[in-house]
């Protein structure tokens, strides 16, 4: 069978508008996927859809696909996307109409039964996440375009290569490898140099996005179409591969793939092969992501310029602690921010943040009290009293949280173009998720000469948020670095290095293979993103303050 190329061209729900256009025109391919699906954003849609029930899915996806639709059939490219959210079908329908205005003849399909909202009163949206069997079997009855809700990330690219290859639940294997390869293309350019720790590798202005050249076999070769900004290597490949992952399973609805099989090699320039990727069978459960509302959070972010620093910030909590004592919020967190310096030729780099946030259930508490208390302080604070802006009333936050449910429990149906429906039947064979022993470590480095300077001259690393856990992978572009930073770089090393993680579990993962560690820090993101508990409340930067953390490096590796 022929090599299936997919492509992708969306990250996220906002990701770049003229990117459907820039992979059709681009180069040649079989599929083009746009993932527009995170925690957060299911929390944004289950906002829109109660202010509107038909609403509810990625609205830019229309509006590109008015410009585009057109174009992919005339060069026979199938469309995949999450982008239905918490209302497929209308999303579904939403194309066919599009399709009809402009005289388009695509068949179009959608997949749904994730919404298992009313099995959690009280939640805002309740979603399974599903695996590729319902898109593939959309393909298979030809359709041309096919809109998901939640499915898993890996299932835009795994489904479609199940459909062309004619793969069954037991493939196992075969099923891992697209599920790696659709890991890797699932957060768009993230694969070709974006947010990548070695950036300055290449031109990463305008970054292309990736495409995979899927094998029968599950390998598959990671590149992008030609003339395009960026650049993929085996170091932009490892990073998504670490990004938002845990241990060296990796589980899924269809497949548990094995991270620690996975080997990479430099095929040609901007062309990095994936293989040997084991699979098993998947757990006996599906992950359910909850969101909730949470409360209500209001901040206010206090200026201190020049001297006397600490002081200004003492003065101003005592002053706002009647207001805040007369009623306590549930939740109240000062932070003081030193981005001040001595000496500063400007007023900015003269000035600290202090950030005062508050959070109830009640919206009233965290609104008018607080607002009120912090602007009758203009003329009665501190010497140069400012705000960054005037506080708000108070908005809604939300908080996510896992849930499980049997495979079994959940109706997966394939809606197919001509309306009749496809039950996906859950996998026959399952296997509990448990995690792998250790693998043996490399042999350490020889005693030498040390120089305390960044984690990051020697290692790359990429982190990212999954409910209220962050991850970090950290990985090594050298055989003798790999071997020093598998000794190194501990549990209770990273502990050290990041003092938040500090009264936190922290797990560390080796994957020898990649030359990498990836470590999972449970509940430094609160109650997860949406919630916003931390500055960096999807740890998008986790990764890279602990590269810039000193330790002593030996310098034959600098």
């Amino acid at each position: 069978m022929t090599v299936l190329r997919i492509g992708n061209a969306s990250g996220f729900y906002g990701d770049r508008f003229d990117a459907l256009r820039e992979m059709l025109t681009g180069g040649d391919l079989d599929v083009l996927t746009g993932d527009y699906l995170a925690e957060l954003t299911m929390l944004i849609l289950a906002r829109d859809r109660l202010k509107d029930p038909a609403a509810g899915y990625a609205r830019t996806f229309p509006r590109q696909l008015e410009d585009t639709l057109g174009l992919a059939h005339e060069r026979g490219v199938r469309i995949v996307t999450n982008a239905g959210g918490l209302n497929p079908a209308g999303l579904a329908g939403a194309v066919r109409d599009l399709a009809g205005r402009l005289g388009i003849p695509v068949r179009v399909a959608h997949v749904e039964g994730d919404d298992l909202t009313a099995a959690h009163p009280g939640s805002l949206a309740a979603h399974a996440y599903l695996g590729g069997f319902g898109i593939a079997a959309a393909l298979r009855a030809g359709a041309d375009i096919v809109v998901t809700g939640r499915v898993t990330d890996a299932a835009l690219v795994s489904g479609p290569a199940a459909a062309h290859f004619g793969w069954g639940p037991a493939d196992h294997d075969r099923l891992a490898g697209a599920v790696v390869a659709g890991h890797v293309l699932e957060c768009g350019t993230q694969a070709t140099g974006g947010n990548y720790a070695f950036f300055r590798d290449g031109d990463v202005r305008r970054p292309g996005f990736p495409l995979a050249e899927i094998h029968p076999d599950g390998s598959s070769v990671i590149t992008k179409h030609p003339g395009t900004g960026g650049f993929v290597d085996i170091g932009t490949v490892t990073a998504q591969l670490l990004y938002e992952t845990g241990g060296a399973r990796y589980a899924g609805p269809d497949v548990t793939a094995r991270l620690d099989t996975v080997r990479l090699g430099r095929e040609a320039p901007d062309r990095v092969r994936i293989e040997g990727v084991r699979g098993e069978a998947p757990p006996p459960a599906l992950k359910v992501g909850v969101n909730r509302l949470g409360g209500f959070r209001n901040e206010v972010a206090f200026v201190l310029t020049g001297l006397d620093i600490e002081a200004k910030a003492a003065l101003v909590r005592e002053q706002m602690g009647d207001v805040l004592a007369k009623a306590p919020p549930a939740e109240v967190r000062w932070e003081l921010v030193r981005t001040d310096r001595p000496d500063a030729a400007t007023e900015e780099t003269a000035s600290a943040l202090l950030r005062l946030v508050v959070r109830d259930p009640d919206q009233a508490v965290v609104g008018r009290p607080l607002t009120a208390a912090a602007v009758e302080l203009a003329l009665a604070g501190y010497p140069g009293f400012h705000v960054l802006a005037p506080p708000g009333k108070g908005s809604p936050y939300g908080v996510f949280e896992d849930a499980y449910v049997p495979q079994g429990d959940v109706a997966h149906v394939a809606v197919l173009h001509d309306g009749r429906r496809v039950a996906v039947a859950p996998p026959e064979d399952t296997r509990p998720l448990r995690p792998l022993g250790e693998p043996p470590l490399p042999a350490p480095l020889p005693p030498g000469p040390v120089r305390r300077a960044p984690l990051g001259l020697v290692a790359g690393a990429r982190s990212g948020d999954k409910g209220g856990n962050a991850n970090v992978g950290v990985w090594a572009r050298t055989e003798d670095a790999w071997r020093w930073l598998a000794h190194e770089l501990t549990a209770e090393r990273f502990r050290e290095l990041l003092p938040e993680a500090r009264p936190l579990p922290v797990t560390r993962h080796t994957l020898p293979n990649l030359r990498a560690l990836n470590f999972v820090v449970e509940g430094i993101l609160g109650a997860g993103a949406a919630a916003q508990a931390r500055f960096d409340p999807q740890a998008k930067a986790l990764g890279e303050w602990l590269r810039s953390r000193h330790l002593d490096i030996p310098e034959a590796l600098l």
